[in-house]
């Protein structure tokens, strides 16, 4: 049965969300912190993507996949944060059936997107510590541009696939959605269809998705913990070090959390406790991997001061 058809066979055209109404006297402090999470998360992401092209000497492949990573953690939360924002001041939080589909695709397809990124970013950790003479070489711009396309064509192909699979079940009511917006479990909860097919794919997926790429991310990183073995002083082998614990942090938040949600039976699912779960991974995680990796790293720190520095110094000439 087409995708199409199935909408026509579906009763229910429309999902209301219930979003955090089980906490009444948390709204106010909820809407707030929510919004500061979401602008934070924009003004961080933003400000390093125009940090990283406006600097010269952050033209390096490495900073051209944390720009991109910016720029995926601004989208992945965007499908979520502005509705459920907009959802504190309604009274019915509703959303179509189609745009419940849209919404899934694109925050799925976000979420794969950056699995497969944090993936192409282990590779070239390893080829900056492993070679660095021929680094440059290695990862050329046109290998670095090809990995993010890769890592957008995987990641969307992947998101599609799971959408069609949920999308396509027969919806006849209840339409209430436990949640703050359409994730797999609680969508998938609401089917009037048989959803074994459509678990076992999703299964498939997350683990086609996750495994290769964790596969990947141990072989990288068991080649660079060879690597960095081979450098004969303590200084050095620290600095090769901590130029992968910004990576290993970022990818140990969204892999974990990832897992925890989507590799378990749907019997255990918990739909108070993976509300917490799903604003981690969804709000807190995009505003953490810019800090995280501005934090820990000494040449975008030194970008930051010299633009701080510029523009102190511009209204005196």
């Amino acid at each position: 049965m087409s995708v199409a058809k199935a909408w026509n066979s579906s009763s229910v055209t429309l999902f209301i969300l219930l979003g955090f109404k089980d906490h009444p006297e948390l709204q106010v402090l909820l809407f707030v912190t929510f919004l500061v999470i979401y602008l934070v998360t924009l003004a961080w992401n933003l400000a390093l993507i125009f940090l990283i092209k406006s600097d010269t000497h952050l033209h390096a492949p490495t900073y051209f996949f944390l720009s991109n990573l910016s720029f995926i953690d601004i989208c992945y939360s965007s499908t979520v944060a502005p509705k459920m924002l907009i959802d504190f001041f309604r009274a019915q939080k509703t959303i179509s059936s189609v745009g419940c589909a849209v919404q899934f695709f694109f925050f799925v397809g976000m979420g794969l997107t950056e699995c497969f990124l944090l993936t192409a970013m282990a590779y070239d950790r390893y080829a900056a510590i492993s070679s660095p003479l021929l680094y440059t070489v290695i990862m050329s711009q046109g290998l670095c541009t090809q990995m993010v396309v890769g890592a957008y064509v995987g990641g969307f192909l992947s998101s599609l696939i799971q959408a069609t699979s949920i999308f396509r079940l027969h919806f006849c009511g209840p339409n209430i959605i436990n949640h703050f917006f359409c994730d797999l479990p609680p969508v998938l909860a609401l089917s009037c269809s048989d959803t074994f097919l459509s678990q076992v794919v999703n299964f498939l997926v997350v683990v086609a998705v996750g495994g290769t790429s964790f596969l990947i991310l141990l072989i990288s990183y068991s080649y660079l913990v060879s690597a960095v073995l081979k450098i004969r002083s303590v200084e050095g082998r620290w600095k090769a070090f901590n130029t992968c614990a910004s990576h290993l942090m970022v990818v140990t938040l969204l892999f974990g959390t990832a897992l925890f949600m989507y590799l378990r039976p749907s019997s255990s699912y918990s739909l108070g406790r993976d509300k917490v779960v799903s604003v981690f991974y969804s709000l807190v995680i995009p505003v953490l991997n810019p800090l995280i990796y501005s934090l820990r790293n000494k040449e975008i720190k030194d970008a930051l001061l010299k633009v701080l520095r510029r523009r102190k110094c511009s209204p005196r000439s």
